[in-house]
């Protein structure tokens, strides 16, 4: 794939970070939570995701999202289990998709503004902010920490005021229809993520 700088003059690209930025968790890494829950994967991930958007939105911390899952699948875990689940779980969602680092860094040798909006738990603020990605991002935006959720209106409102651009002047990259339809319902500009080379094809023509 050729590569150039890509730049949007005027415009700030906000990007999301689970399945766009991230790789999605990968068996390997889905297998060890389980086996560490120590119940059957059916309701382990049924509880896990049932409770995610309480934990991405702020309205309890990480002990209280593993305990309520515990609950859902009568388990018994101690501290340091919960502490163990947390971590497996932080790293599998760590892995990131190299071709689109190659856009975003595309994106920053043409002068484009970054930003990053994810909806994720508030322990996910300091290593968008203080890990490799930070270099790429004028500001990262957490709804664990904004207590909002995309795509709740409110939490593009509040990136945009925060940026100091209009709508006219934002693109937003999401692997979630639903959340690109919230963005376009406020007048962004949005793009479906479903691979690098068709974001990088949209942003091109953009520019």
């Amino acid at each position: 794939m050729s590569r150039a700088p890509i730049s949007l003059p005027g415009r700030v690209v906000i990007i999301d970070y689970g399945e766009v930025i991230s790789l999605p968790q990968s068996a390997a890494d889905r297998a060890a939570l389980v086996a560490l829950a120590g119940v059957d994967a059916e309701p382990f991930w049924a509880a896990y995701h049932a409770h995610r958007d309480g934990l991405d939105q702020g309205a309890g911390g990480v002990c209280a999202y593993w305990r309520a899952i515990a609950r859902d699948v009568g388990a018994t875990w101690d501290d340091a289990r919960v502490h163990e689940l947390w971590a497996a779980d932080f790293r599998s969602w760590l892995s990131i998709n190299p071709q689109l680092i190659e856009v975003l860094a595309d994106l920053r040798a043409g002068g484009t503004r970054l930003a990053l909006l994810s909806n994720a738990g508030a322990d996910f603020g300091s290593y968008f902010r203080c890990g490799p990605l930070g270099d790429f991002f004028e500001a990262c935006y957490v709804s664990g920490e904004l207590k909002l959720l995309k795509p709740d209106a409110e939490i593009y409102r509040h990136v945009l005021a925060a940026l100091g651009v209009d709508a006219a002047g934002a693109v937003f990259v999401d692997n979630r229809e639903a959340n690109v339809r919230g963005a376009r319902a406020v007048g962004i500009t949005g793009h479906v993520f479903t691979g690098a080379a068709a974001l990088r094809a949209f942003l091109t023509a953009l520019a």
